[in-house]
C-alpha cells in the first residue's frame, strides 16, 4: 500500500521546504521536493500547503491504566493523543497496581500494546527497595526509571538516600525524575493551613510548592547523578533557578550513536544531565490561578512569568532539552477544593501541539524539533521522531483554520481542558501512525494499534 501527500509544507530538521512525501507500507519510502516529478500511489492525498510533521512523541503521560480507568484508559487517552497529532507515548508507572516490578511492566506493557492507537511504551516506577528489579531492566524496551524525588500522586516516594544512590548507580537506563522536596512542601503546607484553613485555596499551591522545593530535589539529583555517573533527565523544570543545573555532562557517561538535531540547540545525547519543559508551565503561570481555579493545580506548581520566559528561553538555546504534555486527566469532581483536596494534573496531550504551535513564541521548526526529534534522540527511539526515507510513517498534518475548542472536541475521557473556549489557528488534520491513516478531521480509526518503541 503507498500513500503520496503532495503540496505539503515540510518541516524537518530545523527547515520548512514545500515538498510531497511517499509512505510504502509502513515507511517513508520517499521525500521530493517541490517540483520533482511525483510517483503514483494507491491513494494520493493533496496537503494544500499544510504543514507536514513527524508524528509528536510524548515522553511524558500518564493514561491511568491499569486501575485508575475511571478518569482515562489507554484506549481512551490514546485516542486523543491521535487527535493532537501525537504517535508516540511513553506512559507513566504510577498506576494501581504501581509499575515498580519486572511483571507488573510487562502486564502494563502488554495492556498498552493491546489498547493503544499510538506507538507505546511504560516507564519503569522506582521504589525505596527495588533496586534489584532495576538492575534487570531491558534498556531496548524500557525507555526510562521514574523517580519520584518528591510526592505526587500514588505512593512512589523514594526518599531514603541510599535508595536514591543505588538507583543512580545501577540504572541500565535513564532516570526521569519528579524533583519537589517532600520536607520543605509539607512544612509549606502546615504553615499555609495555619494561614488560610485545612483546605488553601488554590492561589497559594505556587507558595506552598515553591520555588525552593524544587531547587532542593533537583539540585541533589543533579549531584547524585554526577557522582554515580548516571544518565538524568529532570521532568516538568519550572524554575529559572533550575536551568543552571542543566546541559552538563559526566565524564563517565558515553553516548549512543543518535542522529543530530538541528545546529541551533545543544544535542542532548552527549548531554547526561537533561530537563524537560511541560505544556502546562509554558501556557500557565501563577496569575493565572483567579481565571482556571484549580483546573490549573499540576504538580510542580506553575510559576511566575519571569520563570515561562525563562524556560522559553531554555528551550530556543537548548538548555532544555524538549517538551512533554504531562497529560493528567482528572474527573471535574476530583478537581474540586483547594491546595489539599483537589487532585494535580490536567489533560493535555490532545490540544499540546497547537497549543504550542498557536502561542507563537517558538517557531515551527522549533517545536519539531523539541516535540519529535528531542525525545526520539534523547530516549535512542529507533527509526521515528524524524522525516527521513526508511524511518517508520509517523506523521502529522496540520492545516491553518481557526476554531473553538468546545467540549464536543475533547476525546480524553475525563471530558474537559483547561483550554475550553480558546480560539485556535492551527488544527490537526490527519494522523499516520506506521504507515496508516489513522486519524483524519475528527475521525479515529478505532481498529488502529501502534507497535512497541524499541530504543537503542
Amino acid at each position: 500500500m503507498t500513500t503520496l501527500i503532495k503540496n505539503a509544507l515540510l518541516v524537518n530538521e530545523g527547515q520548512k521546504l514545500p515538498g510531497s512525501l511517499l509512505i510504502e507500507d509502513e515507511l517513508i519510502a520517499d521525500i521530493l521536493p517541490s517540483g520533482a516529478p511525483l510517483p503514483s500511489a494507491d491513494k494520493v492525498v493533496d496537503a494544500q500547503g499544510a504543514l507536514l510533521l513527524p508524528g509528536v512523541i510524548d515522553d511524558h503521560a500518564h493514561f491511568r491504566e491499569p486501575g485508575l480507568t475511571h478518569k482515562g484508559d489507554i484506549a481512551s487517552e490514546s485516542r486523543a493523543a491521535l487527535a493532537g497529532g501525537v504517535t508516540s507515548v511513553m506512559d507513566m508507572p504510577n498506576v494501581s497496581p504501581e509499575t515498580t516490578t519486572i511483571d507488573l511492566w510487562e502486564e502494563h506493557q502488554a495492556l498498552g500494546l493491546r489498547h493503544s492507537r499510538v506507538n507505546y511504551a511504560c516507564h519503569f516506577g522506582a521504589t525505596n527497595t527495588n533496586i534489584e528489579e532495576i538492575k534487570r531492566l531491558d534498556p531496548t524496551r524500557v525507555p526510562a526509571v521514574k523517580l519520584f524525588m518528591g510526592s505526587s500522586t500514588g505512593n512512589m516516594l523514594v526518599d531514603k538516600q541510599s535508595a536514591l544512590r543505588q538507583i543512580f548507580r545501577h540504572s541500565p537506563v535513564l532516570v526521569m525524575a519528579h524533583c519537589e522536596d517532600t520536607g520543605r512542601i509539607s512544612w509549606r503546607m502546615s504553615k499555609a493551613q495555619e494561614l488560610w484553613g485545612d483546605d488553601p485555596d488554590v492561589c497559594h499551591h505556587t507558595w506552598i510548592r515553591d520555588e525552593e522545593a524544587c531547587w532542593l530535589s533537583s539540585s541533589l539529583a543533579v549531584r547524585l547523578a554526577r557522582e554515580e555517573g548516571a544518565r538524568l533527565h529532570i521532568a516538568h523544570v519550572t524554575t529559572q533557578r533550575e536551568l543552571s543545573l542543566l546541559g552538563t555532562s559526566c565524564p563517565t557517561f558515553s553516548p549512543p550513536h543518535l542522529p543530530a538535531l538541528p545546529p541551533w540547540g545543544r544535542e542532548p545525547s552527549l548531554r547526561s544531565i537533561t530537563g524537560e519543559a511541560c505544556v502546562s508551565h509554558l501556557l500557565y503561570t501563577e496569575d493565572d490561578y483567579p481565571r482556571l481555579g484549580t483546573a490549573l493545580k499540576v504538580n510542580p506548581s506553575v510559576k511566575t512569568e519571569a520563570d515561562r520566559q525563562a524556560l522559553l528561553n531554555a528551550l530556543r538555546d537548548g538548555t532544555l532539552t524538549l517538551i512533554g504534555s504531562d497529560h493528567a486527566p482528572h474527573l471535574l469532581s476530583e478537581k474540586q477544593g483547594g491546595c489539599r483536596l483537589a487532585a494535580s494534573g490536567m489533560p493535555l496531550v490532545e490540544f499540546s501541539l497547537v497549543a504550542m504551535l498557536d502561542q507563537g513564541e517558538l517557531s515551527v521548526e522549533q517545536i519539531v524539533s523539541l516535540m519529535c526529534h528531542a525525545p526520539a534522540t534523547l530516549f535512542g527511539i529507533e527509526g521515528r521522531g524524524f522525516l527521513r526515507k526508511g524511518y517508520k510513517a509517523d506523521l502529522t498534518l496540520v492545516e491553518q483554520a481557526e476554531w473553538t475548542l468546545g467540549k464536543k472536541d475533547i476525546l480524553s475521557k475525563c471530558g474537559w481542558s483547561p483550554l475550553e473556549g480558546q480560539t485556535f489557528h492551527h488544527r490537526v488534520w490527519q494522523t499516520y501512525v506506521n504507515g496508516r491513516l489513522a486519524y483524519d478531521h475528527t475521525i479515529v480509526d478505532d481498529t488502529q494499534r501502534g507497535e512497541a518503541l524499541r530504543f537503542l
